[in-house]
């Protein structure tokens, strides 16, 4: 086929049984490199550009991954003012995340040219992941163009579904998944790893990982087969070298000046010693060797991480003097803010992380404008990262994509042990504060969660704590690093993080430097990770061993009731008159779902069960047999009709006011009077029949006080008069005007 002259080329390869199309040549003729990939009827475009020229002054690999979600893809029009796609979503900036993340360890050492990668989603039909198809997307494109990737990557979702293994579950399967596993590696190793789960074990999560590898390289012959057949030749690219004779003249200048310095467990007193040396560095030696003196400083760089991983590797030191299975010091504090609903203190050596528990009703739960089906998020985490956690000075912005990633890796970590709304009807809001930062703030952020989280009273269905792993290879060996900070971070080939409950995995993240990873390294790294949690878990609960049993006196207290559907709207009013009524006159919070459950969420408890009582009369139907305190609210020759509940009256014909016989109701009680009654029938047209006389027999049997609001002249006759023959036919006899009883008001006599 061709478009324009323009051959049209399509690869399709079968994924867990469903097929992968790979199409370029149709659109978008000016990127390096454009390919639409669909499954199904989710449809996606990934377009890659790189610059012409490097820009002056960088020294990092200025790579941008953007996925773009058009809602049309989905039918939909944007909710905002404007009508049209605004700033990315959350579920966008951790798409574009995703996509960055494996293709970034691809490219050369040193590569400075700009490359951006552009996944806009066309078409989604709810089944088929657009996530997994950017990146494959995004991967194809940069293969068939000339940017120099040394790609092709693969990536699959994996689920766990009734105790199987799933290549790509379709989406709507996904909610019964025990596990939610994006990968993504080449044909030899795996990159990156992102998952959440419920518990699962670290076995299940190994064989997920062996199981989307055989995937993996399904989708990168037939990336590899496309290029064959259309593929750009790969721009030249040298990468930058330095001369082994300065290289030697640097190591033997550090030789015996380096490790003083550098290994030095507190990062303040290290960085600043460090940036001192290597200011000597390059000033001593670039007057030396004035020729080379734009190039000593990355040289001093590349010693200091050489120096790091030699010691690692060879003989297990790290740079604060820790083993390499060693967490560092543990401070756990609850309840520190007097005001929050609940609060948590974490700190892990020098990263520290103060987290905020606060809960709401179901109307603060967060509404979702996206591509999802999913419509609301009732449990939010928010990660801030300001800059005096790194001892920094800079302009404070909104949350960048890192601060958001974060915050949606703290989430997943804790959603499987957020209890159901049907158990636990809050909205809640954690929000981690980030106080110091030496490394992985994001699994620090998940353990303050917990202990937030538990202050505030939220029955969690397990605790959960989390770790950052480290990875250092050298000449064919490596070694696992528990507990990174943030230099091992940086010099290191990983960042793995685990979180977790005692029984398994709730959530995983691995970012890789290295062009990718081994099943056995990976297995190692999940073990250590799970001794480190259990040990972590162990700190937290010794000082919160479990929620406490009194909420916080400022957070709400949400009652749950059930109402029939259909007196939702008797609870709701004309234009929502009554349920704001209640709301101002009790001071709660009413939520009303169609299903009939209604949420009553107040501080003040007296308030609260005053608007659950206004909302039970509004909407209670009257149960036959049962005793009421009602109110007398008009009076015929036949009988007293008597409010039992707002809007609910009955009739308590005359012959059932009392034991004996009266001539006139009102010898009994007049309109405004309270009195009990029994609810004795409902008849066949709604009417409700009601017993004074037969209430007080039955509560005179139990020994109940009688509570009424009548002349007690009255009421003491009718109790101690001996019961006199009856007359009258009760609710549906003559009375003596030759009239029938009649129910409600405005409702036709009895005939």
């Amino acid at each position: 086929m061709e478009v324009l002259g323009v051959a049209v080329v399509t690869k399709n390869v079968e994924v867990a049984g469903r097929r992968l199309s790979l199409e370029t040549g149709r659109v978008a003729e000016q990127a390096n490199g454009a390919v639409i990939i669909r499954q199904g009827d989710t449809v996606v475009l990934s377009t890659a550009v790189m610059s012409k020229e490097p820009r002056e002054g960088i020294d990092f690999f200025p790579l941008t991954c953007d996925y773009e979600e058009k809602l049309y893809a989905a039918g939909k029009i944007p909710g905002a003012f404007m009508r049209r796609e605004g700033r990315p979503s959350e579920t966008a900036i951790l798409a574009s995340r995703l996509t960055d993340r494996p293709l970034r360890p691809l490219f050369p050492d040193g590569f400075r040219l700009d490359v951006q990668v552009i996944s806009t989603v066309l078409s989604v039909d709810q089944e088929n992941d657009p996530t997994i198809l950017s990146i494959n997307g995004a991967s194809t494109a940069l293969v068939i163009s000339d940017i120099p990737f040394q790609g092709p990557v693969g990536s699959v979702r994996m689920g766990y579904i009734d105790g199987q293994v799933v290549v790509n579950p379709p989406m709507s399967q996904m909610p019964d998944s025990d596990l939610d596993l994006v990968v993504a590696g080449t044909a030899d190793a795996i990159l990156m790893v992102e998952a959440g789960a419920k518990g699962v074990s670290e076995q299940v999560v190994v064989d997920a990982l062996a199981a989307a590898h055989e995937q993996i390289k399904r989708i990168c012959a037939a990336q590899l087969e496309l290029r064959d057949q259309v593929g750009l030749e790969k721009r030249e690219w040298v990468p930058p070298t330095y001369p082994e004779q300065m290289l030697e003249i640097v190591g033997e200048y550090l030789a015996l000046r380096l490790d003083p310095v550098l290994y030095n467990a507190d990062k303040a007193q290290r960085e600043s010693a460090m940036d001192d040396l290597r200011t000597r560095t390059i000033n001593e030696l670039g007057e030396r060797f004035p020729e080379y003196s734009d190039i000593i400083g990355k040289l001093f760089d590349k010693a200091v991480k050489d120096r790091v991983r030699e010691r690692v590797v060879e003989e297990g030191v790290r740079v604060d003097g820790r083993g390499l299975k060693d967490v560092r010091p543990i401070t756990v504090e609850v309840g520190v803010l007097p005001r929050t609903h609940g609060s948590g203190l974490f700190t892990r050596g020098q990263t520290q992380a103060l987290t905020i528990a606060t809960l709401g009703s179901m109307s603060d739960k967060q509404k979702l404008d996206g591509l999802t089906t999913e419509e609301f998020k009732r449990y939010m985490h928010h990660y801030n990262f300001p800059p005096y956690s790194v001892g920094e000075s800079r302009p404070l912005r909104g949350p960048g994509r890192r601060d958001i990633g974060h915050g949606a890796l703290a989430e997943r970590a804790l959603l499987s042990v957020i209890p159901p709304v049907e158990e636990w009807p809050y909205t809640i809001r954690v929000v981690s504060e980030i106080l110091s930062s030496n490394g992985s703030t994001s699994m620090a952020s998940v353990c303050g969660s917990t202990l937030a989280l538990m202050d505030a009273g939220v029955p969690l269905k397990s605790p959960v704590a989390g770790i950052a792993m480290g990875l250092i290879t050298r000449e064919g060996k490596f070694a696992v690093l528990t507990d990174i900070q943030g230099v091992e971070d940086a010099l290191g080939d990983m960042d793995f993080k685990v979180a977790g409950t005692r029984d398994g995995i709730t959530a995983l993240q691995m970012d890789i430097k290295i062009k990718g990873l081994t099943h056995e390294i990976m297995a190692q790294a999940l073990e250590q990770a799970r001794e480190a949690r259990l040990f972590v878990l162990d700190k937290m609960l010794a000082v919160l061993p479990g929620p406490p049993t009194e909420m916080s006196h400022y957070a709400p207290r949400i009652t749950t009731i059930l109402i029939n559907p259909d007196k939702i709207r008797d609870s709701i009013g004309p234009g929502g008159k009554m349920i704001r009524k209640i709301t101002e006159e009790t001071g709660a919070q009413i939520d009303v779902e169609d299903d009939g459950r209604v949420f009553i969420a107040a501080v003040d408890q007296e308030g609260g069960q005053k608007a659950i009582d206004w909302i039970k009369g509004l909407t209670d139907e009257v149960e036959v047999g049962k005793i009421y305190q009602g109110k007398v609210v008009r009076i015929m020759p036949f009988g007293a009709f008597v409010e039992v509940m707002p809007g609910q009256d009955g009739l308590v014909h005359i012959s059932k006011l009392t034991d004996h016989r009266v001539e006139r109701v009102e010898e009994v009680c007049n309109i405004g009077d309270e009195i009990v009654v029994k609810a004795v029938e409902i008849d066949s047209q709604g009417r409700l029949n009601l017993s004074r006389q037969a209430a007080i027999e039955e509560l005179t049997a139990k020994g109940e006080p009688i509570q009424e609001s009548i002349n007690p002249e009255v009421m003491a006759a009718a109790l101690a008069s001996p019961a006199p023959e009856r007359v009258g036919g009760g609710f549906g006899g003559r009375d003596r005007g030759g009239r029938n009883g009649g129910g409600r008001d405005r409702r036709p006599r009895r005939d």
